[in-house]
């Protein structure tokens, strides 16, 4: 039986089985629409906006990727290419492709995000691992449109398993920018940080990941993601799925299907997914840590209405492992992305989780940054949809 009709036979059984609640009696509603052109005018915009920002500037006239911005926009824009019938890549891709391939190119030359002289203890290491993933998935991302692997990615991919940690608790990840800032700098970012590597591996072309050098690293990598994930917050067991989308064999059926009935358990009644909701979990803190978990830094409370980033992540990724849009959940929430996208300026919103920020600050469109490029990838019809 081919890859594509196990899939298949899966999904029948699942919706016989009635594992999707309400497949079995839920007609899928018809999607409306969104505007794709206003998402590529702000994408656009942010990206040009960040690469220029005095902040976002390093050594050697470049400037750091970020999570919230730079690594979406690197890897929504193509996909915005493609649907909008474009002929090549934007100046903004352009640049940051440059600027991540002459980082790899300059090495230890080129100094670290962050340095412990300047920003504190472990800085160094944090940002050399954090640059080393986010280089190998850019890289590896542009060569999945190539279809060749190129010499620069193959040096990233070097740079990353060099930076690789060996040994406790983090064994199988990276050291990864902690900033107190959730979710992507935060104490426990450095599982997102290994599941962007997994879909680098699983990304590049002429099948990378089975290469035999990089078996001991790969193998380091699958036990970091799997041990005892079922007690991550949702939001890093979505992750998982992507991840495991890209690399073949990380989890099996039965694991994926329960984390694909927990995503879709936490769709809220208005068709959306909320950030704050998939980031919280009892944690080692108790009733404490899970008290505090609705409350910012800043003495605010968190956002529990359905927000763009969570919206558009959830429906990626199960996507990603094969469930149907036309599932009556996804549809759910593919029309709540439809009808929550401000066409005015192209954006999806979504709201820190450590302080109430003025949202149509350039610090405060951050998250909306992140936001709008997952919802992209979300809608855009995949190889063979409709």
């Amino acid at each position: 039986m081919s890859a594509k009709s196990r899939t298949i036979s899966f999904w029948l059984t699942c919706l016989l089985a009635g594992l999707l609640p309400g497949c079995s009696h839920t007609s899928a509603k018809s999607v409306g629409s969104w505007d794709p052109k206003a998402a590529a005018s702000y994408l656009d915009r942010r990206e040009a906006w960040w690469m220029q920002w005095p902040v976002a500037a390093r050594d050697h006239q470049t400037f750091c990727v970020s999570c919230h911005t730079a690594l979406p926009y690197a890897l929504s824009r193509p996909v915005l290419r493609k649907v909008l019938a474009e002929q090549s890549p934007t100046p903004e891709e352009r640049l940051l492709l440059e600027n991540v391939t002459k980082r790899v190119r300059l090495g230890k030359e080129v100094g670290p995000y962050y340095s412990d002289q300047q920003h504190g203890a472990n800085k160094t290491a944090e940002s050399r691992g954090t640059e080393a993933v986010l280089n190998a998935l850019i890289l590896a991302s542009h060569d999945s449109q190539t279809g060749k692997l190129s010499d620069d990615t193959r040096a990233a991919f070097e740079d990353m398993w060099a930076s690789q940690v060996t040994s406790g608790d983090q064994k199988g990840a990276w050291s990864w920018l902690q900033f107190n800032l959730k979710p992507w700098e935060a104490a426990s970012s450095d599982y997102y940080g290994a599941v962007l590597a997994a879909v680098a591996v699983g990304t590049a072309p002429h099948g990378y990941g089975s290469l035999p050098d990089s078996q001991d690293n790969l193998n380091r990598l699958r036990e970091y993601l799997t041990r005892d994930y079922q007690n991550r917050p949702l939001v890093d067991r979505i992750g998982l799925l992507w991840a495991s989308a890209k690399l073949p064999g990380l989890l099996d059926q039965k694991q994926q299907s329960a984390i694909i009935r927990s995503v879709l358990s936490a769709q809220q009644s208005d068709g959306g997914w909320c950030l704050s909701s998939l980031s919280r979990n009892w944690g080692p803190g108790g009733l404490r840590s899970y008290a505090r978990s609705w409350i910012r830094v800043d003495g605010t409370f968190v956002d529990r209405k359905s927000d763009g980033f969570a919206t558009g992540y959830a429906l990626f990724a199960l996507q990603q492992v094969g469930v149907p849009r036309d599932t009556p959940e996804l549809q759910r929430g593919l029309t709540w992305l439809m009808e929550n996208q401000n066409k005015t300026e192209g954006l999806w919103r979504t709201y820190s989780l450590n302080e109430k920020r003025d949202p149509s600050s350039n610090v405060g469109q951050f998250m909306s940054d992140a936001a709008t490029a997952y919802a992209v990838l979300a809608l855009a019809p995949r190889p063979g949809q409709h």
